[in-house]
């Protein structure tokens, strides 16, 4: 054993302090999901086991009518310490090695009560800024409608940020908002001394002049506004003519709630843009409706559009690109690239050079089926990549019915009978339509892990069914929250199953994916976790299901020098994939499900230490593997 921790050491040394750490929320500010440690290996993971579990303790509140929702944070490690984010916005400093909790900050989110969005409450990562001037390491939280700069060796807020240690970041947006249906859920971004900041507003929330998507910078030090980019563009701006009849003036959402990343020596921040206010019936926004749906690239220093590219025009699905976009090097026909990939839920890699914005592969306008709800002018064409193919099923057909027994699929074709079926794209429809991938993709928030020893984009998918259905809108079945605020005329369906807990569709329902970049191809494709409780369905009893029906949901995966792919993903377990041949080498059955990415480092001690967030509600837990 004394050889072994020896030898541990003698590696650890090695690296770069850095390369020991997780400093940021996907590992880098590229996005990256990519580790060089090599300690563990497919050789060794087997002998993995739990080091230690933290839990939040968080309980469901009823004086502010309150409960925790899924715990999905990643943490970061610097210098010894984890510093994690809980379901209810709170911020934890842990020691690295033994998960000892050394302190915890409570924003008290809750008091605003329940988030107006479909997942409740979850907040997945914090940011670290170290103040070049005193050497004084900050941890960035953004809870709610706040922006809160925190020392990192006491959790206190420090005083000369904002007020008091914190910025309102529902003030100075176009217009004025009701705060709390300002949300965040992704970490901030850091560029030198900017904290750049997105927001998170429910997709239920559909009324005129809802919270905006304004993308704002604040200076680090003071909390001072240092840019601000308006995703709908306002009067004599770019693309605010892609809003007809005056929609840019009461059109909310078309925010930046997933993650962003940043190419730090070229000083480009790259956001992928969410949908507009309604997610699926766009007759009181007509128009392209530039940003929405768009990777932008923008200088980060002074929040200038460098270029855009609109990934769906007019959105009415919820395809709103979900992830970071992934900063990476390639080698295409022998020329080095310097690329960002921006992963989509309708199962797209969509590749460009990170500086023009040129496509790397073309991509090419399609026609795509035209709506028939009263008053939609849905778009003719979208965009479609001609390299990657796609990464996930698109579009469904009754071939696509679960078919695990004749009378099963019999059933399922019936009921999918009943709905508009079609190519992807095939827009929401008084009829019900079944859209594939539905709204938690293909990719979503977990994205892609980049190797780039390899050169492939590693993810974790999920191929689930929406059913968008159409009708008027009832007003008198609206939540009390929203009295006389709601303006949509037409409201979403998406029932899971269709008939005694069964699926409308036959599994896998998640995969998990090798896309090589350098040749613009799938390398492998296997299926990924499994579903427990549709075992359990009585009426699946004694049925044949394969061994693996996909673990549905958005988290995502990291690989690693040496040669392994971590992933959760909303599984029941932790997994180890050999990232070469897609082999799954490792499988760790959880107490919870696994609810959040990945994330590994070496701990004071020298061990790799792997660590994922597991649980929701009052039962969550921190869970960090090592090799004993």
């Amino acid at each position: 054993m004394a050889t072994l921790r020896v030898i541990a050491l003698a590696i650890a040394t090695v690296l770069t302090a850095e390369a020991q750490q997780w400093p940021h929320y996907a590992g880098d500010q590229a996005a990256s999901h990519y580790s060089p440690l090599n300690q563990i290996t497919a050789a060794n993971v087997g002998r993995l086991a739990i080091a230690w579990e933290w839990k939040p303790g968080e309980k469901t509140l009823p004086e502010f009518g309150t409960r925790p929702g899924a715990f999905q944070n990643t943490p970061l490690m610097i210098d010894g310490v984890l510093y994690v984010s809980t379901p209810y916005n709170q911020v934890a400093a842990l020691d690295a090695g033994s998960g000892k909790e050394l302190w915890r900050y409570d924003p008290k989110a809750y008091e605003d009560g329940q988030p107006p969005n479909g997942q409740g409450f979850a907040h997945r990562g914090v940011v670290a800024w170290r103040d070049s001037s005193s050497g004084q390491l900050r941890i960035f939280l953004n809870a709610r409608y706040k922006l809160i700069q925190l020392d990192a060796k006491t959790g206190k807020p420090v005083d000369v940020f904002g007020t008091g240690g914190i910025v309102d970041l529902s003030e100075g947006l176009v217009w004025a908002i009701n705060k709390k249906h300002y949300t965040n859920t992704s970490p901030a971004i850091l560029y030198k001394d900017l904290i750049i900041v997105g927001n998170g507003v429910g997709d239920r929330l559909t009324y005129k002049n809802d919270p905006p998507g304004d993308v704002r910078a604040f200076h680090a030090r003071t909390g001072k506004l240092a840019w601000k980019f308006n995703t709908i563009p306002q009067r004599g701006e770019f693309g605010n003519n892609t809003w007809d009849g005056g929609s840019w003036q009461f059109t909310g959402h078309t925010n930046v709630w997933a993650p962003m990343s940043v190419d730090v020596e070229r000083g480009l921040l790259y956001m992928p843009v969410s949908t507009p206010s309604n997610d699926y019936y766009g007759g009181r926004r007509p128009g392209q409706n530039l940003f929405a749906e768009s990777i932008v690239c923008l200088d980060a220093n002074t929040g200038i559009r460098q270029w855009h590219f609109q990934i769906v025009h007019h959105g009415l699905w919820d395809y709103d690109p979900a992830s970071a976009p992934n900063l990476v090097t390639i080698t295409v026909d022998g020329k080095r690239i310097d690329a960002v990939v921006q992963l989509t839920k309708q199962g797209w890699a969509f590749v460009f050079d990170r500086v023009t914005g040129r496509p790397v592969w073309p991509i090419e306008e399609r026609q795509v089926p035209r709506s028939d709800v009263p008053g939609e002018a849905s778009w003719p064409t979208q965009p479609v990549p001609t390299r990657p193919p796609a990464f996930e099923s698109q579009g469904v057909t009754l071939d696509d019915a679960f078919d695990a027994t004749p009378a099963l699929k019999a059933a399922a074709q019936a009921e999918l009978k009943k709905y508009r079926l079609g190519p992807i794209y095939t827009p929401p429809s008084l009829q019900g339509t079944v859209s594939l991938p539905g709204v938690w993709g293909g990719a979503n928030w977990g994205g892609g892990a980049f190797d780039p020893e390899t050169g492939r984009l590693y993810v974790k998918t999920t191929r689930s069914p929406a059913i968008f259905k159409m009708e008027p809108f009832d007003k008198t079945r609206q939540a009390s929250d929203r009295t006389d605020e709601v303006d949509a005329e037409y409201i979403m369906r998406s029932p899971s199953s269709f008939v005694d807990g069964v699926p409308i569709l036959k599994p896998p329902y998640a995969h998990l994916v090798a896309i090589d970049l350098n040749r613009g191809e799938i390398a492998w494709k296997v299926p990924f976790g499994d579903a427990p409780e549709l075992r359990a369905v009585p009426a699946l009893k004694d049925v044949p299901l394969p061994d693996r029906l996909g673990a549905v949901g958005p988290p995502g995966a990291i690989v690693t020098r040496g040669g392994l792919i971590f992933v959760g993903g909303n599984d029941v377990a932790l997994s180890a994939f050999d990232k070469v041949t897609g082999r799954e080498v490792w499988r760790h059955v959880l107490p919870r499900q696994a609810t959040a990415t990945p994330m590994t480092y070496l701990a004071p001690d020298g061990r790799q230490m792997v660590v994922i967030a597991t649980g929701r509600g009052e039962d969550t837990a921190l869970v960090a593997f090592a090799i004993p």
